[in-house]
């Protein structure tokens, strides 16, 4: 079929139309149906399986997170219970409010123990309160000479109960060396103490709020 017969062709008798441009405007016209058809109607639904597979692709990584922690588990809960041990064993390092008095007893006689002169050992008058636990300073003066104030914070390293040396100073007058310190011990809170922490901090909270 050549060029000039294609442009003879009447559009009202396509039905007599050669075989040809007949299945060439089929297709045409269903290539334009597909077209039009994808930017109507199937838009949307592309639109819904993009969608749809990207929420697949987050549930396969959240799938693959949670399998990692399963699979896991067994070593997280040893650490767990490694930590809570540790835990308890630092926790048996502070004395209840029972012990304080002994405690303080300990650090003064370990103290004396090395031929120190206390000048001054004057526990705070009210403890600084934390979470689980309260802090007590102790505004510590001695004389005595340089080897036996080492010994002496050795010693107080070495009680079985948490006390540190703070803010240490050595003054040197004449001979006689002057030392210090602010040495702070803590305790645990019993239940009743905790509580009211707790309720005052919810207080606090609600008050920012406001």
């Amino acid at each position: 079929m050549t060029l000039d017969d294609i442009r003879r062709l009447n559009i009202r008798e396509a039905g007599s139309w050669p075989l040809l441009p007949k299945a060439v405007v089929l297709t045409l016209i269903f290539v334009v149906i597909v077209i039009v058809g994808g930017l109507l109607d199937w838009r949307d639904q592309l639109d819904t399986l993009d969608r749809v597979q990207g929420e697949e692709l987050k549930l396969k990584e959240a799938y693959a997170s949670k399998k990692a922690k399963a699979v896991n588990l067994e070593l997280y809960i040893q650490q767990l219970r490694e930590i809570e041990q540790s835990f308890g064993a630092l926790l048996k390092q502070l004395p209840n409010k029972s012990e304080m008095d002994a405690l303080l007893t300990d650090i003064n006689q370990a103290g004396l123990g090395r031929g120190l002169q206390f000048e001054l050992f004057k526990p705070a008058t009210t403890e600084k309160m934390a979470d689980f636990y309260a802090e007590l300073p102790i505004t510590v003066r001695v004389t005595g000479n340089y080897h036996d104030m080492g010994a002496f914070a050795s010693d107080v390293a070495q009680l079985p109960r948490i006390v540190t040396l703070n803010d240490v100073s050595i003054a040197n007058d004449k001979g006689t060396l002057t030392m210090e310190t602010v040495a702070k011990t803590f305790r645990y809170l019993d239940e009743d103490e905790i509580a009211k922490q707790r309720r005052g901090a919810k207080d606090a909270k609600a008050k920012g709020k406001k």
